[in-house]
């Protein structure tokens, strides 16, 4: 009990593949190792049952016989799974703790010493609910009910089809002193099961956390452009169509914002594409560090960037804007490489009644193109 008790933390959940689902060898592994930790559990139980019939034995309740054959059978069936899971043939199949082989086959044994020896039946019917507890922490509700109605079968033929007087012997200090001891190791099967799955269930919500953990974290993968940190363009698109809708629901004003680095690849030929991520990326930081909380900011394309500036008119925006311009063209890009400047453009547009994310989008783009035309390094407003 000690040896299987001390396993416990080492279980994992990792049985929500399905069959076809092609496994790595560190999972077929993990396992592996559980099989072998829950057998080797199913053992220590056939052992402790064993010594209790050597008691009885001893006795003179029952036969020696009774106890040697029992406890064989029990680690023969433990050995045959033990064998099938080391060369990994149960992981062929979607239930790979044979959980219905397994429980029949115990109870196939615990009803057959029960009528071999029906004086100590007792035992043997204490150890199919343990049995049954044990085989339900891994069963789905078909595989408990098809375990129960195995289980039930076989009790009802015991008792319905032989006249075997399955008792508990109590005649004697000493067979009650047994008695006692069965229950009461019974009961500290019953208990190791719930500690069992008190860890069974720990290791679920473990995983389960990990799970969501990373589901959030490819969703926020999903939404960023993974050079600059900035939204990517579906994520700042879906912003845009959500902040034009905002705007028209309560009449509140919205601006939006298309920004170019100048000659961007210019610094790229020149500098080198290294320099040009980094450009890009301080760029990023230095837009991040100087809009409001409210204000959206994604990688429209290459070097075009959209800004998204809710319940700002597109006078406030230029004026944005124009800060955000000449921060940027002040900053000591040569640190970078020596000689390099960067500058930007941008075209501001504020949403205008009844109007679509393409149209005020296709507003800002020519108040972009109008920048540039104009000599670059300015804000122009559509």
């Amino acid at each position: 009990m000690a040896t299987a008790a001390s396993t416990l933390p080492t279980l994992a959940a990792d049985d929500i593949d399905g069959p076809h689902i092609r496994l790595t060898s560190e999972t077929l592994a993990r396992r592996a190792k559980q099989r072998r930790h829950m057998l080797d559990m199913t053992g220590v139980s056939y052992v402790i049952d064993g010594l209790m019939l050597l008691i009885y034995a001893y006795i003179g309740t029952v036969p020696i016989s009774i106890p040697l054959l029992f406890t064989a059978c029990g680690l023969v069936s433990v050995s045959v799974y033990i064998a099938l899971s080391e060369f990994n043939i149960n992981d062929r199949f979607k239930d790979h703790y044979f959980v219905v082989q397994q429980s029949s086959v115990s109870f196939a044994i615990l009803l057959s010493f029960a009528y071999l020896a029906p004086q100590v039946g007792f035992l043997f019917l204490l150890t199919m609910f343990i049995v049954y507890g044990f085989s339900s922490l891994r069963s789905t509700p078909r595989q408990t009910a098809l375990a129960w109605t195995i289980a039930a079968a076989g009790i009802a033929a015991l008792f319905l089809l032989s006249d075997k007087p399955v008792s508990i012997p109590v005649d004697t200090p000493v067979e009650r002193v047994a008695a006692m001891l069965v229950f009461i190791l019974a009961l500290g099967r019953c208990m190791f099961i719930g500690i069992f799955s008190s860890s069974l269930r720990a290791s679920l919500y473990k995983s389960g956390q990990q799970l969501r953990a990373a589901y959030k974290q490819i969703e926020e993968i999903a939404e960023l452009d993974e050079l600059t940190g900035s939204f990517n363009r579906r994520r700042i698109m879906k912003l845009l169509d959500d902040e034009i809708a905002r705007a028209h629901r309560s009449g509140s004003p919205c601006s939006v914002a298309l920004i170019d680095l100048d000659w961007f690849k210019h610094i790229n030929d020149t500098f080198g594409h290294p320099t040009g991520d980094e450009v890009l990326r301080t760029f990023a930081i230095t837009v991040f560090a100087n809009i409001r909380a409210i204000d959206k900011f994604g990688r429209y394309g290459g070097e075009e960037f959209l800004l998204i500036l809710p319940d700002a008119t597109d006078g406030a925006a230029e004026q944005s804007l124009d800060r955000l311009r000449a921060i940027v063209a002040d900053l000591d890009w040569s640190a970078f490489s020596p000689g390099l400047t960067v500058t930007i453009s941008a075209g501001v547009a504020m949403l205008e009644p009844n109007e679509t994310p393409d149209a005020i989008l296709a507003r800002a783009d020519s108040a972009l193109y109008a920048a540039k035309e104009s000599g670059r390094n300015r804000v122009a407003r559509a």
